[in-house]
C-alpha cells in the first residue's frame, strides 16, 4: 500500500507526540481498522489497536479512501466501542 498525506498530515508529524507513529501502524489501521467513522465532509475516521505501545491509534482519510489527514493516539477510545 502506497500512503499519500496531507500537508498537515506532514506538518502535524513533526509534533514529538506523533513522531513514534509508524507508517506501518497508519496501513494496519487502513486495512483491518476495529470502528470506521464517515464524517460529514467525506473524511473517514478509522480505528485499530496498536500492540507495540498499547494504545487505539486513529487515522483520519480524506474521501479518496487513499490520502492520510491525520494519525494520533487517541485516548478517548474505550474497548467495547468496535463496530
Amino acid at each position: 500500500m502506497e500512503l499519500k498525506y496531507t500537508r498537515y498530515f506532514l506538518y502535524t508529524r513533526q509534533r514529538e507526540d506523533r513522531k513514534i507513529i509508524k507508517d506501518e501502524w497508519i496501513e494496519r489501521v487502513i486495512r483491518e481498522p476495529i470502528k470506521i467513522e464517515r464524517q460529514k465532509d467525506g473524511r473517514i475516521r478509522m480505528w485499530g489497536y496498536i500492540e507495540e505501545v498499547e494504545k487505539h491509534l486513529r487515522v483520519v482519510i480524506l474521501e479518496d479512501e487513499q490520502t492520510v489527514h491525520n494519525a494520533f493516539f487517541d485516548r478517548s477510545f474505550k474497548r467495547g466501542e468496535e463496530t
